[in-house]
């Protein structure tokens, strides 16, 4: 038996390891570093994004978490489901928050398409932006994120001057499964583990029952932890 092989091999785990810790330290956000906006120190910083809204059933139930709190968030809207709740729009400037573009349509097949047809979606999106609130987005959140999507489609969004924001840790709350508060509150603690930036991941479209009763706990949780919460 060589056992320079099992050698190998274990100093082969130990570099995956390191570059695993190395990447969940290293939030995914495209074309500008984290903690820049608003004042925000290089420190333990929390974002809290929202995909997938607005919704009549869950958005005003996290705005009245976040106001309750004094936190801000950033909102990544589907145009289309905006044009008909102005008003969530509205008090989620109103309050501080970020209303980001994430898609008009959310349809995968068309939006990514080309990037012709990805420029087209997110400018539609922001056509409802602008009509409600009189200004434009200028960060954007691609629908299932960056990863793996061919590099046209990104250059496509950078090149017409977007920032976009991917995530490094989640409550997984649109996983099928995902069947109580409990659960979204320990995906969000286990996967955004000894980062000292945090992008997390969560959606406020109408199904997301256990989402707000999750995040009144996750903001505790952070607070208790020293991290500032930090908007796009």
């Amino acid at each position: 038996m060589n056992r320079k092989i099992p050698a190998i091999t274990a100093l082969m785990l130990v570099f995956v390891f390191i570059l695993m810790i190395y990447y969940n330290n290293t939030a995914a956000v495209g074309t500008f570093t984290l903690a820049e906006e608003d004042g925000q120190t290089a420190g333990k910083t929390v974002y809290l994004t929202f995909d997938d809204g607005p919704s009549d059933r869950i958005t005003p139930k996290i705005l009245d978490i976040l106001k309750e709190n004094q936190v801000k968030a950033t909102f990544f809207i589907i145009g289309r489901q905006a044009e008909t709740r102005d008003y969530l729009i509205k008090r989620e400037i109103a309050e501080g928050h970020t209303v980001a573009v994430h898609s008009y349509t959310h349809d995968y097949n068309e939006i990514y398409s080309s990037p012709k047809a990805l420029i087209a979606d997110i400018n539609k999106c922001n056509d409802v932006i602008y009509k409600i609130t009189g200004k434009r987005a200028d960060v954007y959140r691609f629908p299932g994120g960056s990863y793996g999507l061919d590099g046209s489609l990104i250059s496509a969004v950078t090149g017409c001057g977007m920032r976009y924001v991917d995530w490094n840790a989640s409550t997984c709350d649109a996983e099928w499964g995902m069947d109580s508060a409990d659960r979204l509150f320990a995906n969000a603690v286990a996967t955004s583990a000894d980062c000292n930036n945090v992008v997390l991941l969560c959606h406020d479209s109408t199904n997301k029952t256990y989402t707000p009763e999750a995040v009144k706990r996750l903001i505790s949780y952070y607070k208790e932890n020293g991290y500032s919460f930090g908007i796009f």
